[in-house]
Parts: structure tokens; C-alpha cells; sequence
């Protein structure tokens, strides 16, 4: 694990912290990118923004209608069969 000290300065009114490019290209920080706060430590993490949720994602499958009868299922005990 790799350790960098980061200065804070003012940005204007505010305050904040340079992230080194070779760090932002590793982990593909592009805009946005999320803070975690957690006890002890800050997170940071890629925007999840542009990216559909599980929802999102069903529903814009069943929208192109796609034929999926040539897959092969599991078929899971208890679950009600078509």
C-alpha cells in the first residue's frame, strides 16, 4: 500500500486537496467521484452516476425483447415454473 501526504489549500472560499494524476488514471476518476466518510478514515470511490441499478438495468433488457431460449436455465426448487 502506498502512502501520500496531500496539502490542503484554499480553493477560493473553500478548502481541498490535489489528487495526483497517476492516481486519478489507476483508479479512473474522471468529474465525479464519491467520499465515504467512515469512523477513522475517508473513502474515496468512482461515481456510480451513469450507471443503471439493478432496475434499471431489468427493465431495459425486457425492453429489447431479446429470444433467451437458447441458454441453458437452473432451475431453483420452490420457485413456481412457467
Amino acid at each position: 500500500m502506498r502512502t501520500t501526504e496531500l496539502k490542503v489549500t484554499r480553493i477560493g472560499n473553500s478548502r481541498g486537496i490535489r489528487i495526483p494524476s497517476r492516481v486519478l488514471k489507476k483508479y479512473g476518476f474522471k468529474d465525479r467521484l464519491l467520499m465515504e466518510e467512515r469512523p477513522g478514515e475517508l473513502v474515496l470511490r468512482r461515481s456510480t452516476e451513469g450507471k443503471l441499478s439493478w432496475r434499471e438495468t431489468f427493465e431495459e433488457m425486457a425492453r429489447e425483447k431479446e429470444d433467451w431460449s437458447g441458454f441453458e436455465a437452473v432451475v431453483a426448487e420452490g420457485l413456481p415454473q412457467e
